[in-house]
């Protein structure tokens, strides 16, 4: 017990230091998490202190997933029905231009110019077409544009870019099951049920210290997520979808999300960012750097080239559409997945898994890095509620603590 507490000592040592670092620079706390977990990873391997951080031991990974899961729960929670609806012809669209253009474009990169295999080609682009709804929403949260049209906009976008994702990567590689309709019917009745159970246990139970209704989402999340990954699909899917059937009863409990968002932003999703820094092998990007930069180039070239000219139909200010475009550039959670997914499939090798994840993380970094100093469209930002918080947004920093 005394290595675990010590062990969890370090992680958030390494939390703290990277809300220090980000409030200081005015980055992004996602962005600077995962770049820590690079730089610590890599002092801890030159070193050679081992395996200091015990980043693959089961608790550890079990608060990285929940992060995840419960991160994107709160995204989907955050969309607002009405403005969805009215959005859908533009989330539709740019959500498929997302996926279609870099899973295209980033197979032909593999395939011709670094001559993998087909299999691992076709990997190669389910990975990098993503769109990381964790980051997008971390960074949705600092700026405050989870709270206007345009941002849940973009969070709509990238769920279908990422159902596409799912969607692909299934049909490719992992073929239709018992266990995949199970899946599929247990989420509907799970679905069709949560708002009525929710409503009935937030009349009767909410706002009282036991927290039922927390509890409940939790065991919800969840229980999803077991068994998507029993079926061979992945937690962070169900828990989207959730997070969108009760995002109307959400939406008028707003001191209830702040609450569930600081235990989620302020526990569990350093352990998720900080964990996707360390998977990166330094030493395997050094020997070959130019194929780790031909796959981060053709991923942002391809989501730019396929998204601009899609986002320019709905978008008409520069900044607007070039802080979109950027963000929906964006890859990690279904990134880092799909890459897992292929190396314990055989479908591609330890080095090819080492150049994918690190392109799907940097993915998460440059175009966040340049969208957040170069592209924000700050006339679209929600104005203030109460002195110093447009400071604070300013800053980098959310209202949570």
């Amino acid at each position: 017990m005394e290595s675990t507490f010590l062990t969890a000592t370090l992680w958030l040592a390494l939390a703290v230091l990277s809300a220090l670092i980000a409030s200081s620079l005015r980055l992004s706390i996602a962005l600077v998490e995962i770049c820590v977990g690079v730089a610590t990873a890599g002092g801890a391997e030159f070193l050679n202190l081992g395996d200091v951080l015990a980043a693959d031991s089961e608790w550890i990974k079990f608060l990285a997933a929940s992060g995840a899961v419960v991160l994107t729960f709160l995204a989907g929670a955050e969309l607002d029905p009405d403005i969805v609806r009215l959005k859908l012809t533009e989330v539709t669209i740019v959500g498929l231009a997302g996926f279609l253009a870099p899973f295209l474009g980033c197979a032909a990169v593999a395939y011709y110019l670094l001559g993998w295999n087909a299999n691992a080609s076709w990997l190669c682009g389910v990975a990098l077409s993503t769109t990381s709804m964790a980051v997008v929403y971390a960074v949705m949260l600092e700026t405050g544009f989870n709270k206007t049209e345009y941002g849940k906009g973009i969070l709509a976008s990238c769920f279908v870019t990422d159902l596409g994702t799912v969607i692909a990567l299934g049909l490719l590689f992992a073929p239709f099951t018992k266990k995949t309709l199970v899946f599929i019917v247990g989420v509907i009745v799970v679905l069709m049920t949560l708002p009525s159970v929710t409503a009935w246990l937030t009349l009767h139970y909410a706002h009282r210290t036991a927290a039922i209704r927390t509890k409940w989402v939790m065991l919800t999340l969840f229980g999803l997520g077991t068994l998507a990954l029993w079926s061979g699909s992945e937690a962070v899917l169900p828990a989207y979808l959730a997070g969108m059937i009760l995002a109307g009863s959400a939406a008028r409990d707003r001191h209830w999300i702040r609450r569930l968002r600081t235990l989620t932003v302020g526990f569990l999703t350093p352990f998720y960012f900080l964990r996707a820094g360390t998977l990166v092998s330094l030493p395997a990007l050094l020997v070959a750097p130019s194929v780790l930069l031909g796959l981060l180039m053709g991923k942002v070239a391809a989501k730019i080239f396929g998204l601009y000219p899609v986002i320019s139909l709905f978008r008409q200010d520069r900044k607007e559409r070039w802080y979109y475009t950027l963000l929906m550039s964006t890859g990690l959670t279904f990134g880092t997945i799909s890459s897992l997914y292929g190396l314990t499939h055989g479908l591609i090798t330890q080095e090819q898994y080492s150049f994918l994840v690190a392109a799907v993380i940097a993915s998460a970094v440059v175009p966040t890095l340049i969208a957040s100093l170069f592209c924000v469209p700050t006339h679209l930002l929600p104005k203030p509620d109460h002195p110093g918080q447009a400071v604070r947004r300013i800053n980098g920093l959310s209202d949570e603590g």
